[in-house]
């Protein structure tokens, strides 16, 4: 029996209608709340986590449960619960959200129901964060199911916003994290609550869309960013390596492969050495090609998220204790060449043009061997460049002169919707184009009135082919 088909226990069953049952009475109160109180909510849990202390303590516990990420940079993470917090407290959720008078629409947030939030085990306490925030803003109710391998640590996060809630009369309820979870029991909640939110492995991912119930995923990664000729070539560098290595690269965001313009390409890997990539030899390609991919190309789970030392040590060679990150020169792109693919570690491929016709070609070929709807960058200040790289890109986002794991999920200093969910469109198999924020959670109600009557006339409709003879009455019309 496969692991889809197996039923959940008796004790998982029991934890199940527990939680739901929990859930519809604290549902029942908070959409009963209005928007000062909910706003005051979304305070009240964003900061109980995202504070240095409680942070610190979080990042500790969520690297040595999963052995995965870097404790630096994922200290970082803080900040995005910040975003969310600040995007949600500037939006209305209750009542009336927006007006649109010269259409005659008023519209209404509701709230979505009881959610499943699926917890990747890269992200154990800045996914239950954000989406808690947004959660409890559209008076919603959340049951968490965190990946086992970092499960203690999604608990603890929900344990710290439960306290927080407590402490503002509000139901603890509102959020739960199951703690007997597996394969089965994630699909089990999935398939008995009203929305889906699913943040995680594409096998995970897919299992939300055949759940039966209304989802939101993600789709996998494989930003692949253009060095033009008119780039800074400092800063292109430094946002690589920012980008590469936060959290050991296991954001799906991280860059994973550079097309550079051959009049540059020598100073930029220059610029990657000097801000600690390590170019490794053919020889060092050929061991790291061995323990990252099988004979079928599929990427092996032992080396993600995982520091540059080890990832070498693990191919059977020594790099400086200084280097943040190994890059190879991509031999070719295609199925078979694997460095083109998704990578979710220190290890980056480069890859050199010569004309722009040529890097979009080789974008694209990216894009066909893995994460097409996800995500690419260029670092130009050619104007013509960024449009024409935008017109034909198969992404739901393009960062320009952006770090792509620091900016893609929203940034301090761009406009993207702060998330820890991000939709690739049907690309990559989402409902949604676009990074998951407060309006995915909301139910909305739109209230229509008259207007005066908006109706072109058939000329300006149909322009050059309107015909008025063809509208005149005929004989058998007019008999008829």
């Amino acid at each position: 029996m496969a692991a889809s088909e197996k039923p959940i226990s008796d004790d998982q069953q029991q934890e199940l209608d527990d939680a739901f049952a929990r859930a519809r009475k604290a549902l029942a109160i908070i959409e009963t709340y209005d928007q000062a109180r909910v706003d005051r909510l979304c305070q009240a849990v964003a900061w109980v986590v995202s504070n240095k202390r409680s942070f610190t303590r979080l990042v500790a516990m969520g690297i040595a449960e999963s052995g995965l990420g870097d404790s630096e940079s994922r200290m970082n993470k803080r900040m995005k619960i910040r975003g969310v917090l600040r995007d949600a407290l500037r939006q209305r959720s209750v009542g009336v959200i927006e007006e649109l008078p010269e259409l005659g629409i008023v519209k209404y947030g509701k709230p979505a129901g009881i959610l499943a939030c699926v917890v990747p085990t890269t992200n154990p306490d800045l996914t239950p964060a954000g989406n808690a925030i947004y959660a409890i803003k559209a008076r919603d109710v959340v049951i968490f199911a965190p990946h086992p391998r970092s499960k203690k640590t999604s608990f603890e996060t929900v344990r710290l916003m439960r306290e927080a809630l407590e402490r503002e009369a509000a139901p603890a309820d509102i959020l739960q994290c199951l703690t007997r979870v597996n394969i089965p029991m994630s699909q089990a909640v999935m398939a008995r609550a009203d929305l889906v939110i699913a943040t995680g492995g594409q096998a995970m991912v897919r299992a939300a869309y055949s759940s039966g119930t209304p989802a939101y995923g993600v789709g996998a990664g494989n930003a692949t960013m253009i060095i033009d000729e008119t780039a800074n070539v400092e800063e292109a560098a430094l946002h690589t390596r920012l980008s590469k290595t936060s959290d050991f690269g296991s954001g799906c965001s991280a860059d994973g492969n550079l097309v550079i313009e051959a009049s540059l390409f020598d100073r930029m890997i220059a610029q990657l050495q000097h801000q600690g990539g390590y170019l490794a030899s053919e020889a060092e390609k050929a061991a790291l090609r061995k323990v990252m991919w099988d004979a079928e190309n599929h990427r092996l789970p032992d080396t993600v998220a995982i520091a540059p030392q080890q990832l070498a040590a693990a191919a059977g060679f020594r790099i400086p204790a200084d280097r943040t990150f190994i890059f190879v020169h991509g031999d070719d792109i295609g199925k078979d060449h694997p460095f083109s693919s998704e990578k979710l570690t220190t290890l980056l491929a480069v890859y050199k043009y010569e004309g722009f016709d040529q890097a979009l070609a080789m974008m694209r070929a990216i894009y066909e061997v893995g994460g097409k709807g996800h995500s690419c960058g260029i670092y130009s200040f050619d104007r013509e460049h960024i449009h024409r790289l935008a017109l034909v890109a198969p992404v739901s986002r393009i960062m320009v002169r952006q770090p792509q794991s620091r900016a893609n999920a929203g940034a301090f200093n761009n406009g993207m919707p702060m998330t820890s969910s991000l939709g690739c469109g049907t690309w990559g198999g989402n409902i949604v184009s676009e990074n998951v924020h407060l309006k995915h959670y909301l139910n909305t109600t739109w209230v229509s009135v008259p207007i005066p009557e908006d109706r072109p006339s058939d000329r300006e409709l149909f322009g050059a082919f309107y015909d008025p003879a063809l509208e005149a009455d005929t004989p058998a019309t007019a008999a008829s």
